[in-house]
């Protein structure tokens, strides 16, 4: 073993210096799909927990934290309960808690077939 011991440090992806963010792209280049199976929960000793993928490059080594949503158990089944108020989910990735304008399609419906006639 090498009697220099290299730094350690933890870095939260979007705080990464141009060098270490370099060395990210070159090991992760497809992004999220190559770093997936080398990410790793970590636990803290408040009890929360972080992913982190490890990143070495010559004078260190580096745990960059990488922000995973994951789900509980009392979401998903207020998902399938159909109860779900979480204003963050959306159609269509419409986040903003607002309903669709139109949630009635019967209406684009003009029982002819000319598209351009409608109205």
């Amino acid at each position: 073993m090498d009697s220099k011991q290299k730094k350690r440090a933890v870095v939260s992806y979007e705080n990464m210096s141009e060098e270490l963010a370099a060395a990210f792209a070159e090991k992760y280049p497809k992004g999220f799909n190559d770093y997936f199976p080398d990410l790793v929960k970590y636990d803290k000793p408040d009890g929360t927990s972080f992913y982190a993928v490890t990143l070495e490059i010559p004078d260190a080594i580096y745990l960059v934290k990488i922000k995973v949503q994951t789900d509980d158990a009392e979401d998903i089944e207020r998902w399938l309960d159909g109860d779900d108020d979480d204003e963050e989910t959306g159609v269509g990735g419409a986040g903003d808690g607002e309903d669709l304008p139109d949630n009635d399609i019967s209406q684009y419906s003009t029982g002819d077939d000319d598209p351009g006639e409608g109205d």
